[in-house]
């Protein structure tokens, strides 16, 4: 396996720039996913690692060869795409060895490679079947065995999961989890689905508009989010934001029954974000310090089997929050609800940045 560094990289479709300069380096064997709405330019930078887009300017190493100028079948990359891009005319048997196609091996190295990608995915039993045949899931699997047989430097993975359903998509992230354990291969995997980031991946690089925000493990960036598009896009529900002041007293959050302790970096700004996340933020519970109390009309109610969320609207805007014990207050009555001081969040408004915790 191999690492895997870019400097500066720079992507230009004619005047249009749509990667601006980014720097990000994949340690050997690690799990990375690349994550951001569409059109922030994670699908772009994994093609130009591949080699399927030039790079307009910057480096791209792998294993410590600059590989700029290399084509695609030069840097022992493999990558599976969204649609499977696999032949339906072939079997299953032949799409996997089609990996192998110019591969200096012989009859008998091929097939041992094939039979044992098929008994790691769980297709030794599908091998004589055409692609018509298959599920959705098992496509992809043919797809990743089509990979897996190269013995690759790295594994690129662009949205993989997108066209299965939810079933599908849960079996698969952890077949992909497991195989990327079992193989420990550098691996790096686009999608715009941040769950399957934070299931999969040793550490997450969240993009927006071709530039990277805030790289780090899926804990650090639930926990500590650098950013207000971060603090919303990682994350279900998206993190509650509401509007805050400084006062002699604390922090004013609109919507709140009471102020709130203000950072040191947040006295010198003049509007805030307080940001809470819907999981710390419990009805019903008992407020307790100096920490966040909100009340508002409850709007709607999810029940959904371990928890139950409580949409509200407050007078700082709509916030969604955890109800105790499962027992959720009706539609249209007024509640109330508490997060602790530690889980409070304060972004400056103006530069959307994070300040220092409350």
């Amino acid at each position: 396996m191999a690492r895997i560094e870019l400097e500066g990289i720079v992507k230009r479709f004619g005047s249009t720039s749509v990667v601006h300069g980014i720097d990000l380096a994949i340690a050997d064997g690690e799990f990375v996913a690349l994550v951001g709405p569409s059109g922030c330019g994670k699908s772009t930078t994994l093609r130009m690692i591949a080699g399927l887009e030039d790079v307009s300017g910057g480096t791209i190493r792998i294993g410590g060869v600059v590989v700029n100028h290399h084509e695609p079948k030069r840097r022992n990359i493999a990558m599976v795409f969204q649609n499977y891009a696999i032949y339906p005319h072939l079997t299953v048997r032949e799409n996997i060895a089609f990996g192998l196609y110019t591969a200096p091996l012989s009859r008998e190295k091929k097939r041992a490679r094939v039979d044992e990608a098929a008994r790691i995915l769980g297709l030794e039993a599908l091998l004589e079947r055409r692609p018509a045949a298959l599920s959705g899931g098992q496509r992809q699997r043919v797809a990743i065995g089509r990979a897996m047989v190269r013995d690759p430097s790295a594994f690129l993975f662009d949205e993989p999961l997108s066209n299965l359903d939810a079933q599908l998509r849960n079996q698969m992230r952890i077949e992909i989890k497991r195989l990327h354990q079992r193989l420990g291969a550098t691996t790096v995997y686009v999608t715009h689905d941040q769950v399957e980031a934070m299931t999969m991946a040793d550490r997450i690089v969240v993009m927006r508009e071709g530039r990277i925000l805030q790289i780090g493990t899926p804990s650090t960036l639930y926990d500590a989010p650098a950013d207000v598009f971060t603090a919303r896009f990682i994350g279900t529900p998206a993190m509650n934001l509401l509007p805050a002041r400084n006062a002699p007293d604390g922090l004013l959050v609109e919507g709140a029954t009471a102020p709130v302790p203000a950072p040191s970096a947040a006295t010198r700004v003049e509007r805030l974000l307080v940001g809470v996340r819907p999981q710390d933020l419990v009805v019903g519970a008992q407020a307790q310090g100096d920490g966040l109390s909100l009340t508002g009309t409850v709007t709607a109610v999810e029940p959904l089997g371990p928890e139950t969320h409580v949409h509200m609207d407050t007078a700082g805007g709509p916030v969604i929050a955890l109800a105790a014990n499962r027992s959720a207050p009706a539609v249209g009555a007024t509640a109330t609800a508490f997060a602790e001081r530690a889980c409070l969040h304060v972004f400056d408004a103006a530069t959307e940045r994070a300040l220092e915790r409350a």
